[in-house]
């Protein structure tokens, strides 16, 4: 593994392991760390290049000062800037780009920006939505996000293991905690305006705009991210795009089904895992 020195990457512990034609780019989602891609970077690290990297909101970022902004960051296109700034510090262009969660559509905007920088975006439990609204199943109703958002505000740290119960599978206690850890780990003044930013988010348009090929992966069940919205982002993204569902629970198959979500990733990207 190799530590990058310069630019954004160190602050971002930016990290690359492995070696390959191709440039395969990890990112965590909302209240994660690089640490979420554990489970599959080794694999992933035998048969491509491989970047992991903390995001600026991240706790595992030691100095976050001028790296989460509030002003500069109150829209995704603020991270999407950081991404395509990261890949130009590190020469990476046509990366297959893995965007968790948030990342998904942090991706989608950074492709539509630079599209030279991304040969495939994979999407995994992204959402361009969440609150529902007349004809669309985000998943949640205006109450439940604002008991969030309350909740974040008025108790972080009581809330974080709670959330990390509910959206990680309860059947993998190791992978709940390690979860908790991390939402732990991310300043409340940081995870309050985050939180607002993820759970209130409408990028449905930029959808229309992605022209870089897409896989949209999805569990089966997710308490985050409804099924309908992996069909839904199918039938708007404008380039080739697919849809994967894993047989499983929860928000985070790299650490609840990794073998399972290495298998559709090896299918994707041409690999076998032994």
């Amino acid at each position: 593994m190799v530590m990058l020195e310069k630019g954004l990457s160190t602050p971002l512990n930016a990290k690359l392991a492995g070696s390959g034609a191709e440039t395969v780019v990890l990112a965590h989602g909302f209240g994660g760390d690089q640490t979420v891609w554990n489970k599959i970077l080794p694999l992933l690290s035998q048969h491509f290049r491989v970047l992991v990297f903390d995001w600026g909101f991240s706790g595992a970022v030691k100095e976050q000062e001028g790296l989460f902004d509030p002003v500069r960051h109150s829209s995704y296109e603020g991270f999407a800037c950081d991404l395509i700034a990261l890949l130009d510090e590190l020469d990476l262009g046509s990366t297959v780009f893995v965007g968790h969660s948030m990342s998904g559509m942090i991706g989608c905007i950074a492709s539509v920006k630079r599209p030279d920088l991304f040969k495939r975006l994979i999407l995994l439990g992204a959402s361009p939505r969440y609150l529902n609204t007349d004809g669309y199943e985000g998943g949640f109703g205006t109450t439940q996000i604002d008991q969030i958002i309350s909740s974040v505000e008025s108790d972080y740290h009581g809330w974080a293991p709670n959330f990390a119960s509910l959206v990680v599978d309860p059947h993998d206690a190791l992978s709940v905690e390690m979860f908790a850890k991390c939402l732990r780990r991310m300043r409340p003044e940081v995870a309050l305006p985050l939180a607002r930013k993820v759970f209130l988010c409408d990028h449905r348009e930029v959808l229309e705009k992605v022209t870089t090929p897409c896989t949209i992966i999805q569990t089966t069940n997710d308490i985050v991210v409804p099924n309908s919205i992996a069909h839904y982002m199918h039938d708007r993204i404008q380039g080739k795009s697919m849809v994967e569902m894993i047989e499983a629970d929860g928000h985070f198959p790299q650490l609840t089904a990794h073998l399972q979500l290495l298998d559709v990733l090896g299918g994707i990207l041409g690999f076998e895992r032994d």
